[in-house]
């Protein structure tokens, strides 16, 4: 048997190192690929959050330009804030001249449509028991009185 040269040897070390520089170099390719879908996809997931973020902002963006628009016609119409405040004001003197009459409190809610509170503020400014309560809104009584005196 012959003992291959030292030349033939070489060139098959050389060949074996080829084959396995190039298994190692496609598995490292692969590998690569992989981890770039990877990010790849994490980066449209991302994306997609920033666009409905984005869509998010836009639909406040436009519900604040309509608040902002109705403001504005509300500063530039100071004539209807007047006109309601000057209708909600004979309910008040209505309910005034009916607390003066001696009405109760509950006719007061119903008849002129006020609150519980302010049905009761009418009613102690202007009945004529609200004549007769202290300024605490206590009723005075003799004891009150000659400490007073």
């Amino acid at each position: 048997m012959t003992v291959p040269s030292i030349d033939i040897l070489l060139i098959a070390g050389r060949a074996v190192f080829l084959v396995f520089s190039f298994v190692i170099a496609a598995i490292a390719f692969n590998a690569w690929r992989r981890s770039a879908r990877e990010q790849f996809a994490a980066v449209i997931a991302q994306h997609d959050i920033v666009l409905q973020r984005l869509a998010d902002l836009e639909s406040r963006i436009d519900a604040t330009r309509v608040s902002v628009s109705q403001l504005g016609e509300r500063i530039g119409a100071p004539q209807q804030l007047a006109s309601t405040v000057a209708s909600a004001s004979p309910g008040y003197q209505i309910a005034i001249r009916l607390a003066k009459s001696g009405a109760s409190r509950e006719e007061l809610t119903s008849q002129c449509g006020l609150s519980i509170h302010e049905a009761e503020l009418v009613h102690r400014l202007h009945s004529p028991q609200g004549g007769a309560r202290g300024r605490g809104g206590a009723p005075r009584t003799a004891g009150a009185q000659t400490n007073a005196a």
